[in-house]
């Protein structure tokens, strides 16, 4: 389990996915089914989650992660 602070941006890579990019500029793609409050353009969050190298997707934008549980910060 890992814990991710950064920000969520929609990319366009693929048919588009989701993703965090971490204030130390590490790009995390959200795994399928993650909360729906989640995905919102440049939401400031604290993620808690696990990353799934069992997996591959087709954007291919970094590790991915399966999101356990998240919180909003303040921007």
């Amino acid at each position: 389990m890992i814990t991710v602070e950064g920000t969520v941006q929609r990319s366009g890579m693929g048919a588009g996915t989701w993703a965090i990019v971490s204030r130390d500029g590490t790009t995390y793609e959200i795994y399928k089914d993650a909360p729906k409050d989640l995905l919102q353009p440049e939401l400031q969050v604290r993620v808690k989650g696990q990353v799934r190298e069992d997996v591959m997707t087709i954007a291919m934008i970094g590790p991915v992660l399966e999101v356990k549980s998240f919180e909003r910060l303040e921007p």
